[in-house]
């Protein structure tokens, strides 16, 4: 549902999360190409796999990939290459949202799109061309892996905001994570959460857009 506060002119800036928002995410061909290379089941490594602090260190630049391969290989007891992870990994991106480029490009005609996600190098290198364009539509992405801070860190949402360098006030945010509205809507940004393009294309029209 859209919240009462977002109605045509209540803001100048709108700010997306990628990850099921922008693109389409598949966690399940992550475990099922890792368990093919490992020979095992995809539900035995979906059971062991933790987002700890490996994953966040990955996501804030504190670790490089070796490093965090390497602990998966230790957390998911499986002893495959580093190419083999590799591939698993970027197989994570389905595609783009159903129905969201369209709505970015008419979105874009009318007021600055920006992109805030918690992602890590390997997936920056991969989205980045296997999605240029509809990613083509944000003026600036920034991205944990690059600014060293994840949502929903209220440190987080103050670099992108005086980054974007317009009050939190007047940026509406989308983004797919309960945790991640609760942290925009702490900073004074107006957080919309988004389980389906549909929740995005509701508030592009109560923005008159």
């Amino acid at each position: 549902m859209t919240p009462p506060a977002i109605s045509p002119g209540s803001a100048d800036v709108l700010l997306f999360d990628l990850g099921r928002v922008v693109l389409d995410i598949d966690f399940g061909r992550v475990m099922r190409i890792w368990a093919d290379h490992a020979g095992c089941e995809p539900q035995e490594l979906a059971a062991r796999f933790a987002i700890n602090d490996s994953f966040r260190h990955h996501e804030t630049g504190r670790i490089d990939d070796a490093a965090f391969f390497q602990n998966l290989r230790l957390s998911l007891g499986i002893g495959i290459s580093d190419a083999q992870f590799l591939q698993g990994w970027n197989a994570i991106f389905a595609g783009e949202m159903p129905g969201i480029a369209p709505l970015l490009a008419r979105a874009a005609a009318k007021m600055p799109l920006y992109a805030f996600s918690n992602t890590n190098p390997p997936h920056v290198a991969h989205f980045s061309k296997a999605y240029a364009d509809v990613l083509g539509h944000f003026r600036e992405m920034y991205l944990s892996s690059s600014i060293g801070l994840r949502k929903p860190e209220a440190a987080a949402f103050q670099h992108v905001v005086n980054a974007i360098g317009v009050p939190a006030s007047r940026i509406v945010f989308f983004d797919d994570s309960a945790e991640n509205i609760v942290g925009a809507r702490a900073y004074g940004l107006t957080a919309v959460h988004v389980k389906s393009s549909e929740d995005v294309a509701t508030t592009l029209a109560a923005l008159g857009i």
